[in-house]
């Protein structure tokens, strides 16, 4: 293998991030100083940092909306505070705000090279990073819509800090269509990219090709079956079961449907 190269990791919250990023997690790679204790929804870890997190949470919470956009956003009656901004559904025209604390912040970061950093934010704070990001592969990672949007929901009903979420069915399926749209629309015409199902990531296919693009070794030990617990049998739209079958060609996985 060559250099390590540095990581990204992004993707909707509640899609294997967490399971690509625990494979990383034993080769060498800076995640984080304080990274988040593993809890019942990620029983063996998040591999997310408090600090990456804060940079991303900024980032969102100065983000810039037209006048109709804030209108909708009032009138679904979600209110995200500190820390919930994972669960943002942001539009393509957003404007993306930056400053100078924000710029020495992500200086900060870069700077704890070979990196590896997992963030579902990642998916919208993207353009912000790319200036100061060198030698950086981006993993995308991605599950059916209807089982994402099932699992937020329960881990929205679950975590204390998310009980002030009123989330709903087709709320959480707009998040999942927000966050690919930006990745597929805006995101992958610069670097490189992979993209892997959830089910790929359990596979020594996924491992293999994590490694072959991070220039890195991975623990193949690492994903386990038993935790893939969320299921669903709901409906899903025709552009979320269109947008899922591009990343499904994307990533060379044969879709269930």
């Amino acid at each position: 293998m060559g250099i390590m190269k540095n990581c990204i990791i992004l993707g909707s919250g509640r899609s294997g991030t967490s399971m690509v990023a625990g494979t990383l997690a034993k080769s060498g790679y800076f995640m984080g100083d304080n990274l988040y204790p593993a809890r019942e929804s990620n029983p063996k870890g998040f591999f997310e940092d408090p600090f990456i997190n804060g940079i991303n949470e900024e980032i969102l919470e100065r983000m810039c909306f037209g006048a109709v956009e804030s209108i909708k956003r009032k009138l679904s009656g979600i209110r995200l505070t500190d820390g919930q901004r994972w669960l943002e559904k942001i539009p393509l025209d957003a404007r993306l705000p930056s400053s100078m604390a924000l710029t020495e912040k992500i200086l900060t970061a870069v700077n704890k090279a070979p990196f590896c950093y997992k963030d579902p934010r990642f998916s919208y704070t993207l353009p912000i990073w790319r200036p100061y990001l060198q030698n950086t592969v981006f993993i995308c990672v991605f599950r059916e819509p209807t089982v994402t949007a099932q699992s937020i929901i329960k881990e929205c009903s679950a975590m204390e800090y998310l009980k002030s979420v009123k989330m709903s069915f087709k709320y959480a399926l707009e998040i999942w269509f927000h966050i690919y749209n930006h990745i597929l629309t805006t995101h992958i015409h610069e670097g490189e990219w992979l993209f892997l199902h959830y089910d790929q990531v359990l596979s020594f296919d996924g491992a293999s090709r994590i490694e072959a693009i991070a220039e890195s070794a991975t623990d193949k030990s690492f994903p386990e079956e038993q935790f893939k617990r969320s299921s669903s049998t709901l409906e899903c739209p025709s552009k979320h079961r269109k947008m899922y079958a591009q990343l499904c060609e994307l990533a060379r996985y044969q879709p269930s449907y």
